[in-house]
């Protein structure tokens, strides 16, 4: 079973630990529709995922088998310590890349598009990240690190980065220095000039301070999280494709293949004109929808009812065939539709009072 579904209730109960400790100290630190679009993301991440297993853990696989150049022990405290820092080095350069390459920034700035900070944010996770991430893990597998290994300590890695998805936690002295902590994670996740393509490890923070990516939090700046092209929406399902779309118009829009190209595979924004925007924290305002009291109880409903249903299909399609593939297709498209109307709901505005001529 995925293991990820035994980890739920840890996720539920640590983000409503938070939610009460910043309410006690005055912090804003949520947003319910904020929260549930979040945690929608990360379901339907978890559903994509289903699909994704073909593609990436079968390539994985395959050359693992036929072209590795050794084969780990699996049996070895240091060879399992070995692999998780070697996976963490990989994952470094995916993320570092995936700020730098257009078509791999539009499947990561789903984890960035929240403009809150907390354990929730940490579930916010794209549903098409995965299309080219297995690219950067092919060294594991030359290198004879069994699929078993890698997914385990993938796993690991995973779960690592969600504590650090907090404001609650301050400095942490050496810690600091040595992993990924609330405070460097927060500057990866900040808006503000000196934040943007910064901290990218994902265990340990030497990665960054080996190859120059490195910047500390600074004091008396408060950071404004979230993408400098806001997303405005609660809708999961356009957060996951809008910077494509983007993508597709300037596609469109520009004049020869150089330039045609350049749209999906310059860094975000370097296909548009001109210089970036200074940021201005002082002008910086969340997004929010004035979303009807009632709907928002419907939308949390909804997505209760979302999450078991989603249990339920990683359950039953834990592994996919011929028999089981296209009602796990039509499953997933179900579930997605669900997701939408949460969003529609979340975005709804009550009415407002009609104003008469006099």
């Amino acid at each position: 079973m995925n293991p990820i579904l035994y980890a739920i209730p840890v996720f539920f109960l640590s983000i409503a630990i938070e939610a009460l400790l910043g309410w006690r100290r005055g912090q804003k630190i949520y947003d319910l529709s904020d929260a549930i679009t979040s945690l929608q993301f990360g379901v339907l991440s978890q559903v994509s995922g289903v699909f994704y297993k073909l593609i990436s853990l079968g390539i994985y696989s395959f050359i693992s088998s036929h072209a590795a150049l050794q084969r780990w022990p699996s049996n070895s405290v240091g060879a399992w310590i070995a692999a998780l820092i070697l996976y963490d080095f990989c994952y470094y350069w995916l993320h570092r890349c995936s700020h730098e390459i257009g078509v791999l920034w539009a499947a990561h700035v789903v984890h960035h598009s929240s403009e809150y900070y907390n354990l929730s944010t940490a579930l916010r996770q794209t549903s098409t990240g995965t299309l080219f991430g297995w690219i950067f893990y092919i060294p594991m597998a030359l290198l004879g690190v069994s699929p078993v290994m890698f997914v385990t300590v993938g796993l690991i890695d995973l779960l690592y980065q969600y504590w650090v998805h907090t404001e609650l936690i301050g400095r942490l002295g050496w810690f600091d220095r040595v992993f990924v902590s609330p405070s460097n994670h927060r500057v990866h996740h900040g808006q503000n000039d000196y934040c943007i393509d910064r901290n990218y490890g994902g265990i340990l923070i030497v990665w960054d301070r080996l190859f120059g990516s490195f910047v500390e939090e600074r004091e008396g700046e408060p950071i404004c999280f979230g993408i400098r092209k806001a997303l405005h929406s609660f809708n999961p399902i356009w957060g996951n494709v809008h910077h494509y779309v983007d993508m597709w118009h300037a596609m469109c829009g520009a004049k020869g293949v150089g330039a045609k190209l350049s749209a999906w595979i310059a860094p975000p924004g370097g296909w548009r004109e001109g210089p970036v925007e200074h940021f201005e924290t002082a002008n910086f305002v969340r997004y929010r929808s004035a979303t009807a009291a009632s709907l928002k109880y419907v939308a949390v409903g909804g997505y209760i009812f979302l999450n078991v249903a989603a249990t339920v299909f990683l359950i039953k399609f834990e592994v996919l065939n011929q028999t089981n593939y296209v009602f796990a297709v039509v499953s997933a498209l179900g579930l997605a539709v669900l997701a939408w109307l949460i969003g529609a709901a979340l975005m709804r505005r009550p009415p407002q009072p009609s104003r008469e001529r006099h």
